[in-house]
């Protein structure tokens, strides 16, 4: 048998036996989303709040208590935005109402009296049509509203979990990895744990781009807002911040709503430009903020992360869009630090694990505040001592 084809067969038996362990995995995944979703979130936002953690501990405060004033104080933040944004829009309500009114009888105005030239009874019509299919069709508008219930309710549990699990990780996460590190063989075990954490960093780079990308969306949108002048252009902006996060998809989403406010209060010209606005913000973020920024901060090609939001977006939905490039960026850092062990440049010190300014590359917190640290690392430094002289016995 020619050596090609020999090694045509081992790369192709080896490449099918990985495609379907990721066929496997996928398939759990996909099956538990409930407590894969809640615990990817729970991951992210730990790698957002996590450098405020080792910052209140670098001035003296225990880790529990810093993990305690961080998550509050970020849940402060956010349900303080969404309270402002859901005042702002109640009280912008009765003038949208009424620009509402004036905007309908425009385009009725049109309908009749511009170049369709339609009559008051055809327009009557359609408006009678429109109510008795929503009557004909109440049995599924009941279904849909049944199900939006449900969904609602599956997301106040994700939220509860993701809230739980969060708290876990900020308070106690180096306990937690130091656990998960233990069931790798011992011989490998430090360049894993050394790999871990440089994806920690990654991800952490990832969160913090992201936050940048999402800062830029709501600028520049809220500025094109303020300029045609558009009602509510802070609650719009915050919203389209807030929306930023989930990669495309979000600011889109956002956007639409701005669009739409645009065309019942400012009309269908401002409407139009508004949408181009929105249309080009995100065309700047796909092709310039996303590859750019994302790309340097988590090391990855600019191509990369294009395909990693897409095939996310394609296997996953707004999940998949969400969690495809942190993913991407935690296993690339964590291949390159396994692969290439302390030559690999890094964000993490080769030696620790932990960046020059601290320990934010430490995936859930360290314990440099921990009295007994330094006993539990010379135990490790014995464990990994006898593990060399039984090798060498042997």
């Amino acid at each position: 048998m020619p050596k090609g084809f020999r090694v045509a067969a081992a790369l192709s038996w080896r490449f099918l036996v990985i495609v379907a362990a990721l066929y496997v995995i996928g398939e759990v995944v996909g099956y538990l989303p409930v407590v894969v979703i809640p615990l990817s979130v729970a991951l992210l936002l730990a790698a957002l709040l996590i450098p405020a953690v080792h910052r209140l501990m670098r001035i003296g405060l225990p880790q529990t208590l810093a993990a305690v004033i961080v998550l509050i104080g970020g849940l402060g933040v956010v349900g303080g935005l969404l309270t402002f944004v859901i005042i702002q829009f109640t009280e912008g309500l009765p003038a949208l109402q009424q620009q509402v009114s004036q905007s309908l009888e425009q385009i009725e105005d049109w309908l009749i009296n511009g170049p369709l030239h339609l009559q008051q009874t055809q327009i009557q019509d359609a408006i009678n049509n429109g109510v008795q299919f929503i009557q004909d069709n109440q049995a599924a508008v009941t279904s849909s509203a049944l199900t939006t219930a449900g969904t609602i309710g599956t997301f106040l549990t994700g939220f509860l979990l993701t809230l739980f699990i969060l708290i876990f990780f900020l308070t106690s996460g180096n306990q937690i990895w130091t656990f998960l590190i233990r069931g790798v063989p011992r011989n490998v075990r430090d360049r894993a744990d050394l790999a871990g954490r440089r994806g920690f960093t990654s991800l952490i780079n990832y969160v913090r781009a992201t936050a940048a990308v999402a800062v830029v969306d709501a600028v520049l949108i809220g500025v094109g807002l303020w300029i045609i002048g558009v009602p509510l252009v802070v609650p719009l902006s915050t919203l389209i911040f807030l929306g930023a996060f989930v990669p495309i998809i979000g600011a889109v989403v956002t956007g639409a709503v701005a669009v739409l406010v645009a065309l019942v209060t400012n009309g269908f010209i401002a409407s139009v430009i508004v949408l181009a606005i929105v249309v080009g913000v995100m065309q700047v973020e796909g092709n310039v903020l996303q590859p750019l920024l994302l790309g340097r901060s988590v090391r990855l090609h600019p191509l990369a992360v294009v395909l990693a939001i897409t095939v996310g977006l394609t296997v996953a939905g707004i999940p998949g869009a969400l969690l495809a490039v942190p993913l991407l960026a935690v296993l690339n850092a964590g291949i390159k630090s396994l692969v290439h062990g302390d030559e690999f440049e890094g964000d993490g010190d080769p030696v620790t694990g932990t960046d020059v300014a601290g320990s934010e590359s430490d995936p859930g917190g360290t314990d440099h505040d921990d009295p007994n640290a330094a006993s539990r690392d010379t135990n490790s430094d014995t464990t990994v001592t006898t593990g060399e002289s039984d090798r060498s016995e042997e």
